[in-house]
């Protein structure tokens, strides 16, 4: 298993939020939900998206074309940037109108579709992970506040299947939705990696290189090894200062901490999707027993695996 495909087996969508909104011209809205990540697919109509915080860029989406949001930061959906907007979403999706004039302009339109009319001519469908712990933190962190794949780049096969799907009212339909939210977002992600204006995470950009890649690659597939630096830098055909100077210049960090990143990140995602014992996670993710995995794991995330588990 390769470092890209270790980080993208995470996302688990449970009970995700997902609709097909419909809008008039013009149409504004500000999303301030305050969820982790959201997908977005425009169908028909061209729309802005108009992040609010952090260093993200106004972006135009047109039909085909995919945007994924990373919160918790608010953001703007509109038809024009000069469209002032009419509702807010909030936490649970809870929607507001943002004045007298626009009280239910926007409302449920029946089965997971919502908007003004089914037959707006602007239509998006929209995925949306209601919580951070569905989704790997590293994965997270290596994203910008929003991304864009232009359809003319990558036409996402999904598309038609999502379209379909989403206005399904069948049994099990929540759990069909939140395996293909994940299917769309791991695709996505791994098209938008290969792309040079991605500016792909220093992990990412180090897996190419001929010492830092094969360490990378040992550390993902073997993390219940005793590994030292010494250990990597023997199978990766180096010195250990040599293994050690290059590996924390291209990933930002030296190979021990990296490590420790990775196992408990590991042993997050077993907690949240396994029945384990903390003992068997400890085991499987190179912790020598469920105390010493406690104590690293809270340094790390503030509350201990039993808390995290919930």
């Amino acid at each position: 298993m390769d470092v890209l495909a270790g980080l993208l087996e995470g996302p688990r969508a449970r009970g995700a939020f997902m609709i097909r909104a419909c809008f008039e011209l013009p149409w504004s809205v500000r999303i301030a939900d305050e969820a982790p990540l959201t997908v977005m697919i425009m169908v028909e109509g061209d729309a802005w998206i108009l992040p609010e915080g952090g260093d993200g860029k106004p972006r135009h989406v047109r039909p085909g074309d995919i945007a994924i949001a990373r919160g918790p930061d608010p953001y703007v959906c509109c038809d024009d940037p000069a469209t002032a907007p009419r509702a807010e979403i909030g936490p649970g999706q809870a929607c507001r109108p943002l004045g007298a004039a626009h009280a239910g302009r926007y409302r449920d339109l029946g089965v997971r579709e919502w908007g003004e009319s089914p037959d707006g001519p602007a239509k998006m469908l929209i995925g949306t992970y209601q919580m951070r712990g569905e989704l790997s933190g590293r994965l997270l962190d290596a994203l910008p506040p929003l991304l864009v794949l232009p359809t003319e780049v990558w036409r996402c096969p999904l598309t038609p299947l999502v379209a379909d799907e989403i206005g399904r009212d069948e049994p099990g339909q929540d759990v069909v939705l939140d395996r293909l939210l994940d299917l769309l977002l791991i695709s996505s992600l791994r098209a938008w990696f290969s792309r040079p204006e991605a500016d792909a995470p220093a992990w990412y950009r180090a897996l190419g290189d001929p010492v830092v890649g094969p360490a990378l690659r040992l550390v993902q597939d073997e993390p219940a090894h005793p590994w030292t630096v010494s250990a990597l830098a023997e199978r990766s055909g180096v010195s250990r200062a040599a293994l050690a100077r290059r590996f924390t210049d291209l990933v930002g960090e030296p190979p021990m901490t990296y490590l420790t990143g990775w196992r408990l990140a590991l042993a997050a995602d077993r907690l949240r999707d396994t029945e384990l014992t903390i003992a068997a996670i400890a085991r499987q993710v190179g912790y020598g027993s469920a105390f010493a995995l406690s104590g690293a794991f809270k340094r790390e995330y503030g509350v201990s695996p039993q808390e995290y588990r919930g």
